[in-house]
């Protein structure tokens, strides 16, 4: 069982293309609540294979999911016919006129930093080389062995060290160029393969079903697909997408009789469905999932026609997922007390929470990464105080192996789908500034092995440190802290920080070439893991979230305090960076402490959080509101969500420098509301300028990068290397200028 919910929305930069997207929910542990008895929710409709409604259950509501932030479709009004035309029409007008503004300042100001960008751009591409030798995640299936590279798809044997392989598919040679292989499911036979594929610009994906054969032959294009599942060798689940929704569930045949039917809807709106199959291929899950509630529909794989069952009613505050063994159904729930995730299970017949009995439960303070469930055996990757953990439950011995992993990994990653048979479950173990390095954990040996790899040869000579800094309410938050160990003087360096802080998702602590790069040339990068985020579990989050909102921000305060407070970097040398929500805390803390931080690089940045929670016609806003508030439902909540919302506190003060790129394809983040807050940061701190203007005094570069290509989650690998570059060139000039202001002020005197 994977902790699988719909993908994060921060992206990786400098990443290459994606095989399988996981879906991890960052979530941790357990709520007791008690079954609502007033709540009067929507329905939603399970229908058989006709395509009538044969059931209706009533579901409570539930909010929005942790990955999914804001779409960028234009804003309406309901205004009479005409003045909505000519009113439409000046808003495209100024929006264009905006866009063509500052198109050309990115013109103008990009030469500044074209040298310094191609050399940076050198660098990463000669660390990729190294650094990417790993390859692709494999799928192992019996003796044959699937993987993808370059957007193709190939088949090889298992042990076969001669490298012989077969092209099954090409996304260049089927038509699909532009687009990238999400996701690969190959049906129980290996008769039938389907793919998910997903273009640069647009978060709508594409399935194809591919025959497999001696001549792979495309048989079936099915559009605006999210997940899918194979139920049997010729039947296939998949759910809708549209709108960034996720709320129908349809089964089509590959059998003589071909035909495709609805069997599944959700309707209310804060819920997203999503589908997996057990690792025992018995059931397909259809997963109705809100932030905070969870609804769980069992497909039996042998009678793949028959009605969906349900396995527990959904109740507000509960999240649980399934997996099965031996008739049972090993559910990882947040039901019950202590509020952490638990390990449950309960008899396929009699899947009701009277019947859970616990398997096991996490210690306090612990995190639930991810958990893989095996024939014989489940092992739990685990978050202590930064520090991973392995721990192996054995259901033939009932015992709990626990093993610290090595201490400089701070992120991890299974194997892509392995068999529920293997004797062996092989994953990576990765940091910010460390490549990947496989291990292996044998259930007959009950051992790690650290796997033998290619040398590479890159020199990782750094230190990392752990530390907890005391927030405004006395709450201690951690920092991961990664230096050269060389370096001296670590109070002159260049800081870089880093902070997300929203939905209950972990920080990106994944290997980039750019930070290990930062880390050579004397870097230090700090990861503030503070309240908002999912290091510490569901508690970590909901501290965070709607009224706490203004506690990440201390945080986040509290954390780069103390780092100049230990000697690592000073205010002039520091850099702030975050993206999509965590461009919330980036900007209010511009606002509120700006005199912390020289510089900030903003990735599509959620600024402008008031204005877009007010626009309930948006597909998003409704299943937002758990994470941010209803401002139009909530007055306090409205003026809290405006004492912090970046865009509306920005005023003439000394602000650091900013760089912000944005897409204008983005569907989640609004590019009109990046324009405006650019717009309005730069006129209050050239305001500012004009009015304390002295000789030397230093004035912020304000600057707007809007790519034309690319999306909110998912870019290629040339334009993220593009992007890194150019956000490490504005960083080293920004830094650069400290230096050259402070040597003009020593001559002046």
């Amino acid at each position: 069982m994977k902790i699988r919910m719909p993908c994060v929305a921060l992206r990786n930069l400098a990443q290459g293309l994606s095989f399988s997207i996981r879906y991890h929910s960052k979530r941790n542990h357990l709520q007791t609540v008690c079954l609502p008895s007033k709540i009067k929710p929507p329905k939603c409709s399970i229908l058989d294979c006709s395509g009538h409604t044969r059931t209706q259950r009533t579901v409570p509501p539930g909010s929005i999911l942790p990955w999914r932030c804001f779409s960028c479709k234009q804003e309406e009004t309901k205004i009479p016919s005409k003045r909505k035309q000519n009113t439409s029409i000046t808003s495209e007008l100024l929006y264009k006129n905006l866009l063509k503004s500052e198109q050309k300042n990115w013109n103008d100001v990009s030469a500044r930093y074209k040298a310094m960008t191609k050399r940076i751009k050198e660098k990463l591409e000669e660390l990729h080389k190294y650094t990417f030798s790993l390859g692709s995640p494999r799928i192992r299936f019996g003796n044959n062995v699937y993987f993808e590279e370059d957007g193709c798809i190939f088949l090889s044997k298992a042990g076969d060290d001669e490298g012989n392989v077969d092209i099954l598919f090409s996304t260049e040679d089927h038509g699909f160029s532009n687009a990238f292989i999400r996701r690969m499911r190959i049906s129980p036979d290996e008769t039938y393969m389907a793919i998910g594929l997903k273009s640069e610009n647009s978060e709508e994906a594409t399935c194809i079903i591919l025959k497999l054969g001696h001549f792979p032959l495309m048989e079936k294009v099915i559009p605006n697909v999210f997940s899918f599942e194979w139920a049997t060798s010729d039947v296939l689940y998949y759910t809708s997408q549209k709108n960034l929704k996720c709320q129908n569930v349809f089964m089509t045949t590959f059998t003589d009789q071909k035909h495709t039917k609805l069997v599944y809807t959700e309707q209310d709106p804060r819920f997203f469905v999503d589908l997996h199959c057990t690792k025992d291929r018995r059931f397909l899950t259809i997963n109705s999932n809100s932030k905070t509630t969870s609804e769980v529909w069992l497909v039996d794989c042998r009678h793949p026609f028959k009605l969906p069952a349900l396995v527990q009613a959904r109740t507000k505050g509960v999240i649980y997922h399934i997996e099965h063994r031996n008739n049972e159904l090993y559910i990882l729930t947040t039901y019950g007390e202590p509020a952490e995730y638990k390990l449950m299970k309960a008899p396929v017949a009699s899947s009701g929470t009277e019947n859970w009995q616990l398997v096991y439960a996490l210690e306090k303070k612990t995190k639930l990464v991810d958990l893989e469930m095996f024939r014989d055996h489940c092992i739990m990757f685990l978050k202590n105080a930064g520090h991973l953990y392995l721990n192996v439950l054995s259901f033939v011995s009932h015992s709990v192996q626990s093993i610290k992993l090595p201490m400089w990994a701070c992120e991890f990653e299974l194997e892509s789908r392995p068999e529920h048979t293997t004797s062996t479950c092989y994953f990576q173990l990765t940091s910010p500034v460390h490549p990947p390095k496989c291990f292996a954990y044998s259930f007959k040996e009950n051992n790690l092995i650290e796997q033998a790899v290619q040398e590479v040869p890159i020199i990782m000579n750094y230190h990392t440190t752990r530390l907890l800094a005391k927030s405004e309410d006395e709450t201690l938050v951690p920092i991961t802290v990664f230096h050269n160990m060389n370096s001296k003087e670590l109070h002159r360096k260049p800081l870089l920080v880093h902070v997300y802080g929203a939905y209950g998702i972990d920080l990106n602590m994944t290997f980039k070439e750019e930070k290990l790069m930062l880390i050579e040339e004397g870097w230090v990068l700090a990861y503030c893991h503070v309240r908002g985020g999912g290091e510490l579990g569901l508690s970590w989050h909901k501290d965070g979230c709607q009224h706490n909102k203004l506690k990440g921000l201390c945080d986040l305060k509290a954390c780069i305090m103390l780092l100049h407070e230990l000697g690592f970097s000073q205010p002039k040398y520091t850099a702030l960076t975050a993206a999509s929500a965590g461009g919330v805390l980036a900007g209010a803390l511009c606002n509120t402490n700006p005199e912390l931080v020289r510089a900030v690089v903003l990735q599509a940045p959620f600024v402008d959080v008031l204005s877009t929670m007010m626009k309930t016609h948006l597909p998003l806003t409704i299943e937002e509101q758990e994470e941010w508030g209803d401002p139009l439902a909530d007055e306090k909540c409205m003026k809290y969500i405006k004492s912090y919302c970046p865009y509306q506190n920005i005023k003439p003060q000394c602000y650091p420098s900013v760089f912000i790129t944005a897409y204008e394809n983005d569907q989640r983040i609004p590019l009109t509301g990046v324009l405006r807050y650019v717009q309005k940061l730069r006129k209050a701190a050239l305001c500012y300028a004009s009015r304390t203007s002295k000789k030397g005094n230093w004035v912020p570069n304000i600057i707007l990068d809007i790519q034309a290509n690319g999306s909110h989650c998912d870019s290629s690998w040339e334009d993220s290397l593009n992007e890194v570059a150019r956000h490490l060139a504005f960083l080293n000039k920004e830094l650069e200028e400290v230096c050259h202001l402070q040597h003009q002020s020593k001559s002046c005197k």
